[in-house]
């Protein structure tokens, strides 16, 4: 399996049968194959959902029904979740690392905190991490001052942040 990307989040139910309405994120490909399954996290394993409908709407919105979801109630159980893509790993030669190979590595903090990274967002000037703090998502800079310690081995970030960095964006 290739890496997962953070793909989007179920918002809520629309309808009787199981239809759902989800928010995709930048990452969502407009080229999806429906063929494809999205993974959703349950009890920290990632499970495939193969869609049976897909219907755009707008540019990050979609009408959706899950195989096997096709009750109100079972559809239920996904709204607030996110979901992820399965993305090919890159061609790369021997030693290369990818700031998107960090995405579901554990993230500690000299304050003793803990997190998980959620995602790598690239704009150019300022690429950013997502963590996931306590329940909440934080952005942190990609820069190797905050970076103390990359553990690939035990899928472990280590980051020394200036006071405060983690409150800016809860």
């Amino acid at each position: 399996m290739g890496a997962l990307s953070l793909a989007g989040r179920v918002a809520k139910l629309f309808g009787i049968k199981g239809e759902l309405i989800v928010e995709l994120y930048d990452g969502f490909p407009d080229d999806f194959e429906m063929e494809e399954p999205v993974f959703v996290n349950i009890d920290s394993l990632p499970v495939p959902l193969f869609f049976e409908k897909f219907s755009r709407r707008g540019n990050s919105g979609a009408l959706v029904v899950f195989a096997d979801m096709d009750t109100r109630a079972r559809a239920a159980e996904l709204v607030g979740r996110e979901f992820y893509i399965e993305v090919p790993e890159r061609e790369r030669e021997d030693g290369e690392f990818y700031m998107e190979d960090l995405i579901g590595f554990e993230a500690r903090f000299a304050d003793g905190s803990a997190g998980r990274i959620t995602d790598f967002l690239d704009n150019g000037a300022n690429p950013l991490l997502e963590v996931e703090v306590a329940g909440r998502k934080a952005l942190i800079p990609a820069v190797d001052e905050f970076v103390t310690e990359i553990d690939t081995a035990a899928s472990r970030v280590c980051f020394e942040l200036p006071d405060g960095l983690l409150d800016l964006n809860g």
